[in-house]
């Protein structure tokens, strides 16, 4: 993970947010709209790949045999 040495305005407006929530409830549902945010990128972006022949069905039944997991050390 990378290590930062200033926020910039929307990582503020973040913290901020949370920082102003007056219970769990509130927390859940900034959550919820973090998750729906990251949700909707990652779908324009999987129809971007689709649309321009990068990801395919092909690809697809290739990466589901695939082990990605980085090995642990000893």
């Amino acid at each position: 993970m990378m290590q930062l040495n200033t926020m910039n305005e929307a990582q503020m407006m973040i913290l901020e947010s949370f920082a102003s929530a007056t219970d769990e409830q509130e927390i859940n549902d900034l959550m919820d709209v973090l998750r729906s945010f990251y949700a909707r990128r990652l779908e324009q972006e999987m129809s971007r790949l689709w649309d321009n022949g990068t990801l395919n069905q092909e690809v697809l039944d290739q990466l589901k045999d695939e082990h990605l997991r980085t090995p642990y050390m000893n």
